[in-house]
């Protein structure tokens, strides 16, 4: 029954948000023709299915439409963001392309803009309006937790916690038969691991929730291939191992599953954004400063001997090695001359810093000083070699 609710309020959320980009497409198109300088608007009335199949599929692949019940109002305001930054991309691409010139570039932003503020508005409703219903007891999910160890304590602590998140322990089961009918965080162990299935069968469970040892691991195998059997949704918590910033997620290599961890992003939506950002941005930087580093160039070539360019091998993502380009500051030959430096070293490890280091030239004494000699970067972020925001890549060593 709860997946028919949530299939049916899926596209009830669909059909609302696109009646909003209907809105918002005749709104801003009202809005912009106020002193009547655009086309009728049965030339543009063309565009409303491709922009409504546009954001449709933005919204679904931004995971809009994925259940909100325990994500952060601020998560789901950042998918709509994302959905609305990449339909406008994907729909500026089909301005350009197809040479729709007639079209007016601010009744696209227009669009886009009222459209994403709207559903924004209609997603916090939606939340709001859930939570609260949730809070008195409608719309809920009833879950059985096996485990009564100090972890699956700290995880009815915060079910408990959390009742906008509309879940129900209604028992607790251990594999320890003694435990049947003690309380722990005011729920009751209702029975052992060989009493599931009577469980499951003589009371509503939408989801079993394991919280278990290691040492358990062996011992719940049939339990879930009940659930599986059954076709009843399970989840084990895998917070087995200390890790601060590693993100776990469930991945297959032929027919070998994996408990995956990662510690650095992997939303594809999420990676795709930035790279298109890095590209915008280091376009617009290079065209913009390139005047600016023309001279510099010339400042560099006409003040020392040697070329224009710093080139270094640096190591990017997972180790992937690339030449990283800077403007000289130094004299042609420094990275021969560091030896005789080395005890003026500053730093520790492989990292060279030393102040009023000789081998400066006096343009690159300024252009350091003020970080000009790190825009030819710009390049490499346009290859994608780094990124406008991340570490900075180190050298090999």
């Amino acid at each position: 029954m709860l997946k028919e609710h949530a299939t049916i309020y899926r596209r009830l959320a669909i059909f609302a948000d696109l009646c909003i980009v209907t809105g918002s497409f005749l709104l801003g198109y009202f809005l912009r023709n106020i002193n009547h300088d655009l086309h009728p608007l049965s030339a543009y009335i063309g565009l409303l299915p491709i922009l409504l199949l546009i954001w449709a599929g933005a919204l679904y692949f931004s995971g809009v439409y994925s259940s909100f019940r325990i994500k952060p109002t601020p998560e789901v305001l950042f998918s709509v963001f994302k959905a609305a930054i990449f339909g406008f991309i994907v729909f500026s691409g089909i301005f350009f392309v197809f040479k729709l010139h007639y079209i007016s570039r601010a009744f696209i932003i227009f669009i886009f803009a009222f459209s994403a503020l709207l559903i924004s508005i209609e997603k916090i409703s939606s939340i709001i309006f859930f939570r609260y219903i949730r809070k008195h007891g409608l719309n809920f999910r009833s879950i059985l937790v096996v485990g009564t160890g100090p972890r699956a304590q700290r995880f009815i602590e915060l079910i408990n916690k959390h009742d906008e998140w509309g879940l129900k322990i209604i028992g607790l089961v251990d594999k320890d038969v003694a435990k049947v009918g003690a309380k722990v965080n005011g729920h009751h162990v209702i029975g052992s691991l060989r009493d599931v299935p009577d469980i499951v069968h003589n009371n509503i469970v939408d989801e079993l929730v394991f919280v278990v040892p290691r040492s358990w691991l062996n011992r719940i195998e049939g339990t879930m291939r009940f659930c599986e059997i059954e076709g009843l949704k399970t989840s084990v918590a895998v917070d087995y191992f200390n890790l601060r910033f590693a993100k776990a997620k469930q991945t297959e290599l032929g027919q070998f599953p994996f408990l995956t961890f990662e510690s650095a992003p992997n939303k594809v939506w999420d990676l795709l954004i930035k790279r298109l950002f890095d590209i915008t941005a280091s376009v617009i930087a290079l065209i913009i400063l390139l005047p600016f580093l023309i001279i510099i160039s010339l400042l560099i070539k006409l003040s020392s001997k040697g070329p224009v360019f710093f080139r270094q091998r640096r190591s990017g993502l997972n180790g992937r090695a690339f030449t990283l380009y800077k403007f000289r500051t130094m004299v042609a030959d420094a990275e021969i001359k560091q030896n005789d430096l080395l005890k003026y070293n500053e730093m520790n490890g492989p990292v060279f810093k030393m102040e009023n280091d000789p081998r400066l030239t006096r343009v690159g004494k300024f252009l350091r000083k003020f970080s000009i000699d790190e825009l030819p970067q710009l390049w490499n972020v346009f290859k994608a070699d780094m990124s406008l925001v991340g570490p900075r890549p180190p050298i090999p060593s």
